[in-house]
C-alpha cells in the first residue's frame, strides 16, 4: 500500500468518514502560492528589532499564518512589555512598508500549474491566508487569473482570530458551503497546519521554508512534500488515491 493511500485511510478512520468527496482545495498564500516568506521573515526581524524587541528568523517562520497584531502581541508578552492596539497597528504598518520595499516577490514555482490542474479536475480553489498585505492580495487575479473569486478569499480581514485557531479554515468551509470531507488543504507553516487540523481537514504540507519536517508533521500534516513543484508532479497520484480510497474497500 503506498504512503498516500495509507495517509488517507488513517485520516478516514480518525474522522469516521467512508471516503473523501473532494470538491475544493484550500490554499495558503505565503510560502505556497508566493515565494514571499524570506521577505516576510526579514521584515519581521527588522521591524521588531527597531522597536526594541528580539525576534529571530526562525520565530518569524514559526509564527507564519498569525495575524500581524497577534504576532506582535505574543513577542511583547514574552518580553514582558505592554503594547496597546494602536502601537501594534503602527508596528505592523512599519512591517508592511519594509516588506513592500523588498525585492519583488514571485509566484512559487509550480503554483500556477497546480492551480490550473486543480481547475482541470473540476475542483474549485479557495485562499486561506493570515496575511493582510495588500500588495500580494491585489496581485492574485493578475498572477492567477480566474481562479480566486472574492468570496473565496479568506484573509486576516475576514476573521477575528488567525491561525492556529481553526477560524480561518472554518470560515472557508462556511463560505464555500463545504463539509470537512469535501476539501483538502495545502499549507507550508506549522500554525496553518494546526489551524486546518483543528478544523478537521486533510492536509498536504509543502516544506518550502527552513523548518524541520517534524514541525509540519507534528502539527498534523497528513502528507509532506518538499516543494509546491513536487506537489504538482505528484498531483495525479494524490488525486487518484483520494478518489479511489474508502474504508468500505479495506
Amino acid at each position: 500500500m503506498n504512503d498516500t493511500k495509507t495517509s488517507i485511510l488513517e485520516y478516514l478512520k480518525e474522522k469516521k468518514y467512508n471516503n473523501l468527496k473532494l470538491k475544493a482545495v484550500l490554499f495558503d498564500m505565503d510560502g505556497v502560492l508566493y515565494d514571499s516568506m524570506p521577505n516576510h521573515a526579514s521584515s519581521w526581524t527588522k521591524v521588531m528589532l527597531s522597536n526594541g524587541f528580539d525576534m529571530t528568523l526562525e520565530e518569524a517562520y514559526m509564527n507564519e499564518g498569525r495575524k500581524g497584531d497577534e504576532t506582535i502581541n505574543i513577542i511583547a508578552k514574552r518580553e514582558e512589555k505592554e503594547v496597546d492596539i494602536e502601537e501594534r497597528k503602527r508596528i505592523y504598518a512599519e512591517k508592511t512598508k519594509i516588506f513592500n520595499s523588498c525585492p519583488e516577490v514571485l509566484p512559487m514555482k509550480g503554483s500556477a500549474a497546480l492551480l490550473r490542474k486543480v481547475t482541470e479536475y473540476g475542483l474549485f480553489s479557495m485562499l486561506v491566508t493570515g496575511s493582510g498585505q495588500p500588495s500580494l492580495l491585489d496581485r492574485l487575479n493578475n498572477d492567477f487569473p480566474d481562479i480566486f473569486a472574492r468570496d473565496r478569499i479568506i484573509s486576516s480581514f475576514d476573521v477575528k482570530t488567525g491561525k492556529p485557531s481553526p477560524e480561518p479554515y472554518l470560515t472557508a468551509l462556511e463560505k464555500g458551503r463545504l463539509n470537512p470531507d469535501e476539501a483538502i488543504v495545502i499549507e507550508n507553516a506549522p500554525l496553518g497546519v494546526e489551524s486546518a487540523h483543528s478544523a478537521g481537514l486533510f492536509i498536504i504540507a509543502v516544506n518550502t521554508g527552513p523548518l524541520p519536517a517534524s514541525a509540519l508533521l507534528d502539527a498534523g500534516a497528513n502528507i509532506l512534500l518538499p516543494s509546491v513543484d513536487a506537489l504538482y508532479n505528484e498531483w495525479d497520484n494524490i488525486y487518484y488515491n483520494i478518489k479511489t480510497t474508502s474504508l468500505s474497500c479495506v
